[in-house]
């Protein structure tokens, strides 16, 4: 008898769309990073030029332009919204910490 509990068979179209929420999930994880990336770009940038790590206005525009990117794509523009909320305070975070030459 193992110590290893059985596992049930999945049936073949769950273990197809597990897989294809795999993919999907590590595609998100590379665009996260491609978006990190650009963003550690404009934090120096704005450090360099003295600038403020936040930009409410530009913030604003882009949680419209995301929540109606959203709305279109049948995804529910209040999530879209709480989604960037959390990586924008990421990112303003990042650009704080350059500024303070944190890196």
């Amino acid at each position: 008898m193992s110590d290893v509990p059985e596992v049930p068979e999945v049936p073949a179209e769950l273990a197809r769309l597990r897989s294809s929420i795999d993919n999907i999930d590590a595609a998100l994880v590379h665009l996260l990073a491609e978006r990190f990336k650009c963003t550690q770009q404009v934090g120096r940038l704005k450090a360099e030029q003295h600038l403020p790590a936040a930009d409410p206005q530009r913030e604003e525009r882009q949680i419209a332009r995301l929540r109606s990117l959203a709305d279109s794509a049948g995804l529910d523009p209040v999530f879209a919204e709480a989604f960037l909320n959390f990586i924008i305070a990421e990112v303003i975070h990042h650009h704080e910490r350059i500024a303070n030459g944190d890196t």
